[in-house]
Parts: C-alpha cells; sequence; structure tokens
C-alpha cells in the first residue's frame, strides 16, 4: 500500500520577470522576495528529477530536498503538486512551454546561484530525470564555477516510465536488446537518423521525447531508410496523468492516427509495442495476434 502523502494549504506561484521585478503576487502586501544580500554562509542548491508525473514516483531523496527548500525553481513539466512538499518555500515558476515565451536557461541558472549566495536551500524541480535532455549537468557546471554547493538528485526518467506505463516495455528478452532515447525537438540530423535505423534493423526500440511536431518528418526519414511501414509505434500522451492517451499504430498508418496527438508526449518505434495492454491487462491493438502468428508460422 502507498503511504498517504499528507496535504498542505494552497501555494502561490511567482514568475520569474515577478521576482526579479520583486512586484507582489496573491494579495496587495506580499511581496515576492529578491535574492538578497550575500549572506557570510552560502545555501546550496538541490538539481532534482521529479520523475514522469506520479506524486507517489518522486525520490525520497528529492522529497526530502524540497522539504528543506527556502525556494524551489519549478519547471513546466514537474507535476505541480511535487511543490507541496515545500509548505514554507517561495515557488517560481521558471517552465519552458512549447508556443510561448521560454525563461533563458542563463536567467534560471543566475537565479539558482544568487538564492544560494544569499544563504538559501534551492531546489531546481525537473519533470523526468535532470541529466536526460534536462540541462542538468549546464546547471550543475553553472554552480561549481560561482562557487556553490550542489547536488544532483536523479528522477525516474520518462523514456523507459511512460512507455511501462502502456505495458510496452524497452527491452524484452527475445525481442529487444537495446533502446536508443533521442530528442525530436529540432528535428533529427543524417546521423541521429541513421542510428535509429540501425537500432530497429537490429530489433532495438526507439524512444522519442519532445517529437511531436516533427514526428512526420521522422517517420519519413525511417521509412526512407528502409524500415518497414507497418513497424509498429505507439504514443503515449501526458503520461501518469487523469488526460493520459495511448494510441498504437504503424509508421504507415501514423499520420493519419496521430493527427491528434499532442505535447507533451512519447513515442515508442518497435516490435515492443506489440506488448502494449490496456487497464484490464488486455493487448491494446490486434497487431499482438500477428506478431503470435509470425512466431508460429
Amino acid at each position: 500500500m502507498s503511504p498517504k502523502i499528507p496535504p498542505f494549504p494552497p501555494r502561490e506561484f511567482a514568475t520569474i520577470d515577478e521576482v526579479l521585478a520583486g512586484s507582489s503576487i496573491g494579495s496587495a502586501d506580499r511581496e515576492v522576495p529578491s535574492p538578497g544580500p550575500r549572506a557570510e554562509t552560502p545555501g546550496k542548491v538541490y538539481i532534482a528529477g521529479g520523475g514522469p508525473g506520479a506524486l507517489d514516483l518522486l525520490t525520497l531523496r528529492a522529497a526530502r530536498a524540497l522539504g528543506e527548500a527556502d525556494v524551489v525553481l519549478l519547471d513546466h513539466l514537474a507535476p505541480q503538486e511535487f511543490a507541496k512538499y515545500s509548505p514554507n518555500a517561495l515557488i517560481v515558476d521558471v517552465g519552458k512551454v512549447p508556443g510561448k515565451h521560454a525563461v533563458p536557461q542563463s536567467r534560471i541558472q543566475q537565479l539558482m546561484i544568487d538564492y544560494a549566495l544569499a544563504g538559501k536551500t534551492v531546489v531546481r524541480l525537473k519533470g523526468g530525470d535532470p541529466y536526460v535532455y534536462g540541462r542538468g549537468a549546464e546547471e550543475l557546471d553553472a554552480c561549481i564555477a560561482a562557487g556553490v554547493d550542489a547536488e544532483v538528485i536523479p528522477g525516474i526518467t520518462s523514456a523507459v516510465a511512460v512507455p511501462a506505463r502502456a505495458a510496452i516495455p524497452v527491452t524484452l528478452r527475445k525481442v529487444s536488446s537495446i533502446f536508443t532515447v533521442v530528442s525530436g525537438h529540432s528535428g533529427l540530423n543524417e546521423a541521429e537518423v541513421n542510428t535509429l535505423v540501425a537500432t530497429l534493423r537490429a530489433n532495438g526500440t526507439v524512444v522519442l521525447l519532445m517529437g511531436v511536431r516533427t514526428l512526420p518528418d521522422t517517420v519519413a526519414a525511417l521509412t526512407a531508410h528502409g524500415i518497414s511501414a507497418d513497424t509498429p509505434m505507439a504514443t503515449i500522451e501526458n503520461g501518469y496523468s487523469d488526460a493520459e492517451r495511448v494510441t498504437i499504430t504503424t509508421l504507415e498508418n501514423s499520420g493519419r492516427d496521430c493527427a491528434e496527438v499532442k505535447a507533451p508526449a512519447i513515442t515508442v518505434i518497435g516490435e515492443v509495442v506489440y506488448y502494449a495492454r490496456d487497464d484490464q491487462q488486455q493487448f491494446v491493438s490486434e497487431v499482438h495476434e500477428k506478431l503470435r502468428a509470425q512466431s508460429t508460422s
């Protein structure tokens, strides 16, 4: 049985611009604190992975860090409920939302450093794992260069956990022994396409993160390089949320079946998609029957 999570009162959030401007949020008499002057004893920065979305998949170490936090710099993909572990912290929304003005990474890093130098305990809370397309290494380097004590707290990466939510294993004995994770945010170059082609030809699994917008181009590149059009593919939208949706298709039919898919979503390509199951543990797609037929022929 999962432990019960104690409730905390609703929190107020500050945008990064409100913090820098020192403007009020929530009420006329509440000022958003600025980092303030340098303290005699600097604080510490925790660069923490928030996991794939479910509150009880936050690690114990990350939960402890949040409990110590004076300031939480919150990512868009870090589930907002995680901030409830920090009832006494200022929560600053620095999330990068697709299609909207993004908070510059350099500004986020400077806030981390300024708050820590002012004696604050800072948690930079991210979705997934800080070192899987999370820019955690850049943030750690910035802290070290500024003489700030910093610690990276790993998180459960969505690249593995979200497919698992749909009962899709990224590796499976006698089916797939390797998997490749790639970001589709800016589209794939030729070397990346060749790597994915090699993975699929070796009966491996491809996991595509941040690739909804560029998915048609990715599929076209794979088929142009000889990957079979009937290769199974799954997209999992909003993993570990009430809005979660799993779409099972093939490369050939993905343009039709995935036309309404919205970010955030993870795409899985390869034979392991045949094993996707629904909430009743039934195979999601009849393509599994095709795999069984092939194995017995």
